[in-house]
């Protein structure tokens, strides 16, 4: 993960950066980010509900969902890999089957499961990047659904299947979709880091952008924090 940026590398990564948000925000503008086809109906009484995410870099991807509606809690951590290398060091290098992963908390009376992929895909990050998103590689940066039971599974294989039907990305979606086994927390210098250092050049240039996105896409469901 690349902390810090200076000069032409923050230039470049920057304007890779803008293209990918402009492309992403017109293909929404075309319609082409619709509500999944196949969801599970928002509950009648309040609860608490979670799914876990990988999409890259964990800082952006905790903020996009901590300003969802209806979330109550995003935590930043690994899943995929063991828990005897669930660290940032040993995660970071690539060979531990961990991606960087987030655990969403959430009322099913009040955001969707289906929702809160329609985010993930269309603002939390780019799909059809490969072991890798924006200036991060490896597979602990895949895009990744961890599903905690069949109905998740259910949901989040027919809305990538509808996504691909209507060739919303011009790549195909390269998001992987396995059984949760596990999420183990990450260290705690990397909670709410987005929030704790807004001015950092990496914050700026990969993820406050996802923020503006969420909000100008989708004010019903953008929670101010």
């Amino acid at each position: 993960m690349i902390r810090l940026l200076t000069g032409k590398t923050t230039v470049i990564l920057g304007m890779a950066a803008a293209a990918l948000l402009v492309g992403l925000a017109t293909a929404h503008a075309a319609g082409l980010f619709p509500d999944p086809k196949v969801d599970v109906p928002l509950s009648k009484a309040k609860g608490t509900q979670t799914a876990v995410f990988a999409g890259g870099c964990f800082w952006g991807v905790e903020a996009v969902f901590e300003h969802v509606k209806g979330v109550t809690q995003v935590v930043s951590g690994y899943s995929g890999g063991s828990a005897d290398t669930a660290q940032y060091e040993r995660v970071s290098s690539g060979d531990t089957g961990h991606a960087e992963s987030v655990r969403v908390t959430y009322d099913p009376s009040r955001v969707t499961y289906g929702q809160l992929l329609k985010v993930f895909f269309s603002v939390a990050h780019d799909p059809t990047e490969l072991n890798r998103q924006g200036p991060d590689t490896g597979t602990q940066y895949r895009s990744a659904i961890f599903f905690a039971n069949d109905e998740q599974k259910r949901v989040a294989e027919a809305y990538i299947a509808q996504l691909q039907a209507a060739r919303v990305f011009s790549r195909p979606i390269v998001t992987q979709v396995n059984q949760l086994k596990a999420f183990y927390q990450a260290e705690a210098y990397h909670q709410d880091y987005l929030a704790r250092h807004p001015t950092q050049p990496y914050i700026v240039i990969n993820d406050l952008p996802k923020l503006a996105n969420l909000q100008r896409q989708y004010p019903e469901m953008y929670a101010a924090k």
